[in-house]
């Protein structure tokens, strides 16, 4: 055998072993045997910075998942998101929220939660909204306390069109779009 033909012939054979490797990973399992885990239905994951001219440092992080087997309820999601606003020369504040909706399509995502963490006393307990739009880099948010009535009671699933930008660089949002089963008759 030619030494042209012994490669192709190596070659060919290490790909159909990456392949047949590649299978059993994408199956769930090695050589198949394992047990397939299912996809997560969604979920939003990250952190960014929003940008601000005047050099508040205003954060947003999400945990937010929705379980494969609560694909028709985004109101079964778990997980967490924090924010923080601190301007400089001026008290600023955190919250923790623990999710209790994630409803997400395509790069975009709405997640809210209860705050069950907190310096700003009087927003304990309260519901809040945040959207995300998975832009790479240039990610963008927007979040339920904007306009004048900012102590309205916010619903599950709700919050405004992410309207903010992050600061540039800072964006990691990660958004898996929820996929739902419709039936097919």
């Amino acid at each position: 055998m030619n030494r042209r033909t012994k490669i192709v012939a190596v070659a060919a054979a290490v790909l159909l072993t990456l392949g047949a490797g590649g299978v059993a990973i994408a199956s769930g399992g090695e050589g198949g045997h394992g047990t397939h885990t299912a996809r997560e239905a969604a979920a939003l994951t990250g952190t960014a910075k929003l940008y601000r001219p005047a050099g508040d440092d205003i954060t947003f992080s999400f945990d937010a998942h929705l379980a494969a087997k609560d694909n028709k309820d985004p109101q079964a999601a778990t997980g967490t998101f924090r924010f923080s606003h601190y301007k400089p020369g001026v008290k600023g504040g955190y919250a923790v929220a623990k999710v209790d909706c994630l409803v997400t399509g395509g790069k975009m995502a709405v997640v809210t939660g209860v705050i069950v963490e907190t310096d700003l006393k009087d927003r304990m307990g309260k519901r809040v909204g945040v959207s995300v739009h998975d832009l790479g880099k240039q990610d963008r948010l927007g979040y339920s306390w904007v306009g004048r009535e900012t102590n309205l009671e916010v619903p599950p699933c709700l919050s405004s069109a992410p309207f903010e930008k992050v600061l540039p660089g800072t964006g990691d949002f990660k958004v898996l779009p929820w996929q739902l089963d419709y039936p097919t008759e």
